[in-house]
């Protein structure tokens, strides 16, 4: 999968297409937040990933965490639009907050996702992804002050 995703990062900086994403902030009460290493890059990140034909930013989010992590939510909340060119493509990421009440018991996708844990909020793993530590700090504080991720 690794090689895939790179010939896909050369494709985007040649052809710079219009992209749109979700990214989601989990929270469970007791557990802190969930965040997940993928199988084909380094680094803990948000669950999330692109928005498909037809779908809404929420129906994304909602397909996301069901496909990565096996989590089915009806409540989300927008917390923030951002814009990126990192990878070489225009992408438009929606970002949003899901509480997770009851019993969940995520499961992670083997093909797309190497490890999955909740982390306490002062016991965030280093090799955090730099937008991801952003991101995470904007939500504690309630304020999001970038429109760049």
């Amino acid at each position: 999968m690794g090689w895939f995703h790179s010939l896909t990062r050369w494709y985007w900086k040649i052809r710079k297409p219009l992209t749109l994403g979700t990214r989601v902030i989990v929270t469970a009460e007791q557990k802190g937040v969930l965040l997940i290493r993928h199988t084909y890059t380094a680094g803990w990140y948000l669950p999330g990933g692109g928005v498909e034909k037809g779908e809404s930013f929420f129906e994304a989010a909602r397909r996301e965490l069901r496909e990565e992590c096996g989590i089915a939510v009806e409540l989300l909340t927008l917390c923030h639009l951002f814009y990126s060119e990192r990878e070489g493509k225009c992408d438009h990421i929606a970002l949003f907050h899901a509480a997770l009440t009851g019993s969940h018991h995520p499961r992670r996708d083997p093909m797309e996702v190497a490890e999955m844990r909740f982390f306490a909020w002062d016991q965030l793993p280093d090799d955090l992804s730099p937008a991801t530590r952003r991101r995470l700090q904007e939500f504690r504080n309630r304020s999001f002050s970038e429109d760049r991720w």
